[in-house]
């Protein structure tokens, strides 16, 4: 499972010319789901990225998250955080997630970041998505799974 973690002072998803999810200060995520990803692995990744202190505190150091600077989360899966270019210039999709599992998995994690930020805002999945941003900073940080393994995740 990857996330792309895009600090923003605002962003917003559209669809077809309509605006379906917007948010201010807080977090635009980019979630891609693999083949191997599991609902343990999901709630890992949902642990870190509510826990991110990367707000700046009153002495401008990043030392504060999402919560305590009551901000907002929009989340849209992304598939081709899964794309393999390692053989010619075509990406090669296979080992992202088949559609009905990782849309399964994609509604789990809207729900698990739910019960800790209220003001969420999702894209729609597998649809052609316009997103617009503004970066804060910038700052993004990448997570990926297959880097945050066992028990020391706090």
């Amino acid at each position: 499972m990857k996330f792309v973690i895009q600090r923003v002072n605002h962003a917003s998803v559209a669809v077809d010319g309509q605006v379906i999810g917007a948010i201010n200060k807080g977090f635009l995520v980019f979630i891609g789901i693999s083949n191997t990803d599991t609902k343990e692995i999901a709630d890992k990744m949902v642990k870190k990225l509510i826990g991110l202190r990367i707000f700046d505190d009153s002495e401008g150091k990043t030392n504060l998250d999402l919560k305590t600077v009551d901000g907002s989360l929009l989340l849209v899966s992304q598939f081709t955080l899964y794309a393999d270019c390692k053989k010619g210039y075509r990406p090669s999709f296979i080992n992202a997630g088949a559609p009905e599992m990782a849309n399964a998995l994609y509604e789990y994690i809207i729900d698990e970041c739910k019960k800790e930020i209220p003001d969420l805002q999702t894209g729609s999945f597998g649809a052609d998505m316009k997103i617009s941003l503004e970066n804060d900073g910038p700052f993004t940080i990448i997570l990926d799974s297959a880097e945050i393994t066992g028990p020391t995740i706090r």
